[in-house]
């Protein structure tokens, strides 16, 4: 058997790219809502047992020096399987999107004097403006997926650890029997 090949990312599932020209100085707003086949496919990117709803609603604004701010919310009503009992159950997530896109050159310069580390960034430093714009289709999966439960549980639901072995129950239990001078048949 040869060698497997790491698979290369694939386009996004959700593409909808707003270039920086396309937004007035007054700024744009998008209310989005993603497909059945653009939320299956995310469903699947996530682990999603289904994605019945997805939309996002963003204001997006220009900033000097061509730069973009996107404020908003995505909310989506995702379909989970509950880590205590298996069962189905359906969640709401709803994320606030407020990021500061910069052009790559912009958004990393460095104070006077003071040479850029690698790992240099900051909470609150802007995202790389790439190819001139933004993919608020992508924004908002990544933010979906950010929003999401990593433990979904249906309420009421309580996990009950197995009871615990009494001692001569357990591997060395018949040994235990001996010390103590019992039959161990």
């Amino acid at each position: 058997m040869g060698e497997q090949k790491p698979q290369k990312p694939g386009p996004a599932p959700w593409q909808v790219p707003v270039a920086v020209e396309d937004v007035t100085e007054a700024g744009a707003h998008f209310d989005l809502s993603a497909d059945a086949g653009v939320r299956a496919a995310i469903a699947a990117e996530a682990g999603l047992r289904d994605l019945p709803r997805l939309e996002a609603h963003f204001d997006v604004a220009r900033r000097e020096p061509g730069g973009l701010h996107v404020t908003g919310v995505v909310v989506a009503t995702v379909g989970q399987n509950c880590v205590v009992t298996l069962e189905p159950l359906s969640n709401e997530v709803e994320e606030t999107v407020d990021l500061l896109f910069m052009p790559q050159g912009a958004a990393a310069r460095p104070a006077a004097g003071t040479e850029a580390k690698p790992h240099d960034a900051k909470w609150d430093d802007p995202e790389p403006l790439i190819g001139g714009g933004v993919d608020l289709g992508a924004l908002a999966t990544e933010f979906l997926i950010l929003g999401l439960n990593p433990y979904p549980r249906k309420p009421g639901a309580v996990f009950d650890p197995p009871a615990e072995e009494e001692p001569e129950t357990g591997p060395f239990g018949a040994l235990a029997k001996l010390t103590k001078g019992q039959d161990v048949r």
